[in-house]
């Protein structure tokens, strides 16, 4: 499995697909962090718009390869781990992406409340922030996992299948996304930080199930 993660990472540094999704990243959270501003408002804000960004960078991983250079691999070592390896690099990915960007936000944000009148622990504010940022990559690789080849092939189904269910995991009402949101931004209110561990164990669920799922179809597909 190392080997084929590797494998899968190189091919995504060097296809440079990699691109749009973390130019996106970026401007979501320019628009949205300031420096000076509560810093449990610019996590909670930062890891929302990582949930999108997992699921295209599953995407991308899961439709990197020829063809051929896919049924190579997949007669090797098995089409189910190959699948496996493009959504572990996607994940990896936007985790990765998460880290950098929570550690941003935690370098320029003010620890205190909403109203900055109530300081917070720095360390957990952090915390907080970098477990609902890997809550929301690990939800967004459901999506990606769930919305593309080998479930869902056409392009025309894929890529809005893709967003419209991303946005739907962020915004409904039970999602685990929008649960650890939400307790960032209502601690900001009240200047205590909560890690939202409930969610995370959730959000690692539906990552490991919608996984499965995809891997099982690409063992029977090809």
């Amino acid at each position: 499995m190392t080997a084929l993660l590797r494998y899968q990472a190189v091919l995504l540094l060097r296809s440079h697909r990699w691109l749009p999704p973390l130019l996106f990243h970026v401007a979501v959270v320019a628009v949205g962090v300031r420096p000076g501003e509560p810093v449990l408002d610019s996590f909670g804000w930062a890891a929302a718009g990582l949930l999108p960004v997992a699921a295209w960078l599953v995407r991308v991983c899961v439709t990197n390869e020829p063809p051929s250079a896919r049924d190579c691999a997949a007669a090797v070592a098995g089409p189910w781990r190959v699948h496996l390896a493009g959504v572990l690099t996607g994940l990896l990915a936007a985790v990765l992406l998460g880290a950098a960007t929570t550690a941003v936000v935690a370098a320029i944000g003010d620890p205190r409340s909403a109203d900055h009148r109530v300081g917070v622990p720095l360390g957990t504010a952090a915390l907080a922030g970098l477990v609902t940022s890997l809550v929301c990559a690990l939800l967004g690789t459901a999506v990606g996992a769930l919305c593309n080849r080998p479930l869902l092939r056409s392009t025309a189904w894929a890529v809005p299948g893709t967003l419209l269910v991303a946005f739907a995991a962020l915004l409904t009402a039970g999602s685990p996304a929008r649960a650890a949101v939400t307790g960032l931004v209502t601690g900001s209110h009240s200047g205590t930080a909560q890690v939202p561990w409930g969610a995370l164990a959730l959000a690692a669920c539906c990552a490991a199930g919608a996984t499965a799922v995809a891997c099982a179809a690409s063992g029977r597909r090809g």
